[in-house]
């Protein structure tokens, strides 16, 4: 009776090793100086890998939606190169509750590592850049769209945006935090959570298709009902991630 538990070991053993190994151009890109003390984050927000599942390649033209503290947008300039761009789009009512990110983010493009960066300020319920892109990328801000100082965007309007602004074969990929099952949007304001059943179909119902789910963030120790800024979960929140792809 012990040999199948032995035959399954052994291939658990063969799948780990078998697991694919980053493109190049994302590990240089993690492994850039030039990102300073964010590499130190990558081993908990699992960036190098989840830019890889996002397909981002050198040359291709990505929207970082609300890019923060830039941790994402230094990792795409990284991947994409001088003959890419990374676009960081504020939605102004964000905008004003982070000046000082958005300040420093203007301040990326005088480092030679991020030449290929440019950032606005724009309407929230706008995506306006100077050409189609491949990729339009979020992280933990779609719950943000129909909340109050937000202005109360419907997420549809938001989707419908994001398919204007990217190629054909394009990729929107978002990252938020989860809220209970069945819960909806109920939870946008108030837990900084958002339902993932209700975002697929939002952005499908947007004219995307679903094309897959990685489980880096996931956590099931989270039980979707403290803030995300709680200090007993901050950082280690239940985190879906979603990639949709414009026909």
């Amino acid at each position: 009776m012990r040999r199948p538990v032995r035959l399954f070991a052994a291939l658990a053993l063969i799948a780990v090793a078998a697991a694919p190994s980053l493109p190049r151009y994302v590990s240089a890109a993690a492994d850039n100086p030039a990102r300073g003390g964010q590499r130190g984050e990558d081993a908990r927000r699992h960036g190098p890998e989840i830019v890889a599942f996002a397909g981002v390649k050198p040359g291709d033209k990505v929207i970082d939606l609300i890019p923060g503290a830039a941790y994402w947008t230094r990792l795409f300039a990284g991947v994409v190169g001088p003959k890419g761009h990374v676009y960081g789009v504020w939605p102004q009512p964000y905008a004003a509750e982070a000046r000082k990110n958005v300040i420093d983010y203007a301040a990326l493009k005088a480092n030679p590592a991020f030449a290929n960066v440019s950032g606005s300020v724009q309407p929230g319920a706008q995506l306006n850049v100077p050409e189609k892109v491949d990729l339009v990328f979020t992280s933990q801000n779609y719950h943000d769209y129909p909340d109050t100082f937000m202005g109360h965007i419907d997420p549809m309007v938001f989707d419908r945006t994001v398919f204007a602004a990217l190629k054909p074969g394009g990729t929107f990929l978002v990252i938020d935090h989860a809220a209970a099952a069945g819960s909806g949007m109920r939870d946008t304001d108030t837990l900084h959570r958002i339902d993932p059943a209700i975002v697929k179909r939002q952005v499908i119902a947007a004219g995307f298709r679903f094309v897959g789910e990685s489980r880096l963030l996931r956590n099931p120790a989270d039980d979707h009902k403290r803030t995300v800024f709680d200090p007993a979960i901050r950082g280690h929140t239940d985190q879906f991630i979603y990639k949709f792809r414009k026909p």
